[in-house]
Protein backbone atom coordinates (compact mmCIF):
# COMPACT_ATOMS: atom_id res chain seq x y z
CA UNK A 1 0.00 0.00 0.00
CA UNK A 2 1.81 3.53 -0.55
CA UNK A 3 2.26 5.29 2.09
CA UNK A 4 4.10 8.69 2.39
CA UNK A 5 6.53 9.70 5.65
CA UNK A 6 8.64 12.45 6.18
CA UNK A 7 10.66 12.42 10.09
CA UNK A 8 9.44 9.03 11.23
CA UNK A 9 5.57 9.75 10.93
CA UNK A 10 3.23 8.38 8.40
CA UNK A 11 1.51 10.95 6.76
CA UNK A 12 -0.61 9.07 4.28
CA UNK A 13 -1.29 6.06 3.50
CA UNK A 14 -3.68 4.18 0.91
CA UNK A 15 -4.42 1.40 -1.96
CA UNK A 16 -6.63 4.92 -3.77
CA UNK A 17 -3.78 6.65 -4.96
CA UNK A 18 -3.56 8.50 -8.63
CA UNK A 19 -0.30 8.76 -10.14
CA UNK A 20 0.56 11.62 -12.02
CA UNK A 21 4.33 12.68 -14.00
CA UNK A 22 5.31 10.18 -11.26
CA UNK A 23 3.73 11.69 -8.19
CA UNK A 24 1.14 9.49 -6.15
CA UNK A 25 -1.81 11.77 -5.19
CA UNK A 26 -3.49 10.65 -2.10
CA UNK A 27 -7.13 10.77 -0.97
CA UNK A 28 -7.64 13.78 1.57
CA UNK A 29 -9.05 11.44 3.93
CA UNK A 30 -5.52 9.39 3.61
CA UNK A 31 -4.14 11.90 5.63
CA UNK A 32 -2.63 12.52 9.23
CA UNK A 33 -4.38 16.50 9.02
CA UNK A 34 -2.75 16.99 12.44
CA UNK A 35 0.32 16.70 10.67
CA UNK A 36 -0.50 19.68 8.25
CA UNK A 37 -0.93 23.29 8.48
CA UNK A 38 -2.49 25.75 5.45
CA UNK A 39 0.17 27.59 3.56
CA UNK A 40 -0.73 30.94 1.81
CA UNK A 41 2.17 29.29 -0.93
CA UNK A 42 0.50 28.24 -4.78
CA UNK A 43 1.60 27.37 -7.63
CA UNK A 44 0.18 27.07 -11.60
CA UNK A 45 0.31 24.32 -14.10
CA UNK A 46 -0.44 25.04 -17.42
CA UNK A 47 -2.77 21.00 -17.78
CA UNK A 48 -3.42 21.05 -14.16
CA UNK A 49 -4.48 24.89 -13.04
CA UNK A 50 -3.95 25.87 -9.70
CA UNK A 51 -1.95 24.10 -6.56
CA UNK A 52 -2.61 24.84 -3.22
CA UNK A 53 0.18 23.71 -0.31
CA UNK A 54 0.53 22.46 3.19
CA UNK A 55 3.76 22.38 5.62
CA UNK A 56 4.08 19.66 7.50
CA UNK A 57 4.81 19.39 10.96
CA UNK A 58 6.08 16.66 12.78
CA UNK A 59 8.17 16.39 15.88
CA UNK A 60 9.00 20.24 15.94
CA UNK A 61 10.09 20.11 12.95
CA UNK A 62 8.37 22.00 9.77
CA UNK A 63 8.95 20.87 6.25
CA UNK A 64 7.59 24.01 4.70
CA UNK A 65 5.14 24.07 1.42
CA UNK A 66 6.02 20.20 1.27
CA UNK A 67 2.21 18.77 0.45
CA UNK A 68 0.47 20.47 -2.54
CA UNK A 69 -3.40 19.64 -3.79
CA UNK A 70 -5.13 20.94 -6.76
CA UNK A 71 -8.84 22.12 -5.07
CA UNK A 72 -9.84 22.94 -8.73
CA UNK A 73 -8.40 21.40 -11.46
CA UNK A 74 -9.04 21.83 -15.06
CA UNK A 75 -11.02 18.86 -16.50
CA UNK A 76 -7.96 17.14 -17.35
CA UNK A 77 -6.71 16.98 -14.31
CA UNK A 78 -10.41 16.27 -12.97
CA UNK A 79 -8.98 12.65 -11.21
CA UNK A 80 -6.80 13.93 -8.76
CA UNK A 81 -9.33 16.79 -7.28
CA UNK A 82 -8.52 17.51 -3.78
CA UNK A 83 -5.72 14.90 -3.58
CA UNK A 84 -2.39 15.71 -1.99
CA UNK A 85 0.75 14.68 -3.31
CA UNK A 86 4.58 14.97 -1.73
CA UNK A 87 8.03 16.50 -2.19
CA UNK A 88 11.11 17.88 -0.57
CA UNK A 89 12.30 14.75 1.22
CA UNK A 90 8.90 12.97 2.08
CA UNK A 91 9.38 9.09 0.94
CA UNK A 92 6.81 7.67 -0.65
CA UNK A 93 6.69 3.85 -1.21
Amino acid sequence: MPTATWNGAVLARSDDTVVVEGNHYFPADSIDAALFEDSDTHSHCPWKGDASYKSIVVGGERNADAAWYYPDPKPAAAEIKDRFAFWKGVKVA
